[in-house]
């Protein structure tokens, strides 16, 4: 499907359903608050430029950032992320936390953590921080530093975590696995056990941007490997730490006590109708891809309404209007797409230039005969089930 078609004001019965259906409040900003990166991570799916003393680029001013936040207080903000680029790379830092700080405002932030000094830790704290997350992709500098590009950056890392606990937050520790680092895995927790951090996300190398060079050069895992490692992370490893442990494979493969058993970590619901992204620049995107795909950005904060934007974005209007209804490939046929969302519509769209693409792991999943069966609603067809999700199979259920 072409770009033109997917991305077309809606008409006709969808555009009737759509203006009697209320608008979801917009509950999550992502801000992109910085457009260039401290470090040269080779499969960072956004790929911001190297950013140096003598190479500068743009960060989004503090003024608009306030402009925003008091739009979409009216629009039912509740939460913010602070992400880049690197947000701790900042030159204004101070003052982005002081704003959120006056507004009261409960945020997250994704960083790499070189730049967290113990007085940025408090800081951080101090203006209302509810979670953290910081890259560590190897328990060793040899790997890390591999990963992200820059030498020293594994010690900088670690020393930010420490001023984080030392503050009074237990941090998150997001590893991307990748062939270099899997064997690695276990050694990661425990050394998130030690630096007192409180939970190890994996997240897996997606075909986007820097991605796409990784799978192209074989340095990514397979989805056999990638599905056996979720297995043994999700039923054996987490068993053995206090810590938590999350996968990030798509809802149809993770087993239902990890959404919503005692030990879960959430049912895995796309938050895509409740968050819009803020680029550096200033301009309204779905997400951080709005860097690379022009037609997922829907306007400029210093000129466009937000609440025009979020209520009438054609994009925007048009996912809401279709999703998960109108999720193709194994997506479309998968009984966990009112929670799932197809994964991520914006490595969808990247990768095929159609809003209702299915998510690449699943489908080389399926190709393979690794996709759950039970997590498919033509199995319950057959079998003449209720629909409910069944337990997980040893394939990867």
């Amino acid at each position: 499907m072409s770009s033109g078609k997917t991305l077309s004001v809606l008409r006709g019965d969808a555009a009737r359903e759509t203006a009697v259906r209320p608008v979801p409040p917009l509950n999550t900003l992502y801000f992109y608050l910085t457009e260039g990166c401290n470090l040269r991570c080779r499969h960072c799916w956004l790929e911001p430029p190297h950013q140096s003393e003598k190479r500068q680029y743009p960060a989004l001013d503090p003024d608009l950032f306030r402009y925003i936040l008091q739009q979409a207080r009216p629009l039912g903000l509740t939460s913010v992320k602070l992400t880049g680029g690197e947000p701790l790379m900042h030159p204004q830092i101070g003052e982005i936390l002081g704003i959120l700080r006056e507004e009261k405002l409960r945020f997250n932030m994704e960083t790499n953590g070189v730049l967290c000094t113990p007085e940025l830790a408090r800081e951080l704290v101090r203006s209302g921080l509810g979670y953290i997350s910081v890259s560590l992709d190897g328990a060793d500098a040899d790997t890390h530093e591999w990963v992200r590009g820059v030498k020293g950056c594994f010690e900088a890392a670690l020393d930010g975590i420490r001023n984080l606990v030392a503050a009074g937050i237990r941090p998150q520790v997001i590893m991307t696995l990748m062939l270099r680092n899997a064997e690695q895995i276990e050694a990661l927790v425990r050394f998130a056990e030690t630096l007192g951090c409180s939970s190890v996300t994996f997240n897996i190398v997606q075909p986007t941007a820097r991605g796409v060079k990784m799978h192209e050069a074989g340095e990514t895992l397979s989805i056999r490997e990638i599905v056996r490692l979720g297995d043994w992370i999700e039923n054996e490893l987490s068993a053995r730490t206090k810590l938590g442990l999350h996968y990030s494979h798509p809802a149809a493969f993770r087993p239902l006590g990890r959404m919503y058993g005692r030990e879960g970590s959430g049912c895995g619901v796309c938050g895509i109708f409740g968050i819009l992204g803020v680029l550096a620049g200033g301009s309204y995107a779905l997400c951080g891809i709005g860097e690379h795909v022009p037609e997922l950005v829907f306007g400029h904060a210093s000129s466009d309404s937000l609440a025009d934007v979020w209520k009438g974005s054609p994009v925007l209007r048009e996912i809401r209007e279709g999703m998960p209804r109108r999720l193709g490939g194994i997506c479309g046929e998968c009984l966990m797409k009112g929670i799932c969302r197809g994964s991520c519509i914006a490595q969808n769209y990247y990768k095929d230039r159609d809003l209702w693409a299915p998510h690449w792991y699943c489908e080389e999943a399926r190709a393979l005969g690794l996709f759950p069966e039970m997590r498919l609603a033509s199995r319950v067809a057959r079998n003449g089930d209720t629909g409910r999700c069944a337990p997980r199979e040893a394939s990867g259920a």
